[in-house]
């Protein structure tokens, strides 16, 4: 069992940067690829990125390459995204998950445990 909790979220204006983090409970930590997801007011949630158990492999979405990155350190248990250049678009809720299964990281399929969300506001 993983519990994650994410914290991080808030207001910024556009052009801004903001970092998540999502610590997670469980001895098991490591052995979880981890994902970021985000879900905007009326849309389907949506893959952001992703980053293997190692931290050797990281996967983004296309709207987000060149702003977003992804790390983690598994000392502390925690998965980070740091969000520069930020716009107005990117305002949703965003979503830690971690997951051991084999489909691709972009799918939410391959996540077992998820966070409860945290707002991120992006003001023009």
């Amino acid at each position: 069992q993983v519990q994650l909790v994410e914290s991080g979220g808030g207001l910024v204006q556009a052009g801004g940067s903001l970092r998540l983090s999502c610590a997670a409970s469980g001895r098991t930590f490591t052995s979880y690829a981890m994902g970021w997801f985000r879900q905007a007011l009326g849309k389907e949630r949506e893959f952001v990125a992703a980053i293997s158990w190692s931290g050797g492999s990281r996967y983004f979405a296309d709207s987000v390459k060149g702003r977003f990155t992804i790390s983690r350190d598994n000392a502390k248990n925690t998965v980070y995204l740091q969000m520069n250049s930020l716009k107005p678009e990117d305002t949703a809720v965003y979503y830690c998950a971690a997951g051991r299964g084999s489909s691709y990281y972009y799918t939410p399929l391959k996540y077992d445990y998820w966070g409860q969300g945290t707002q991120v506001t992006v003001s023009s």
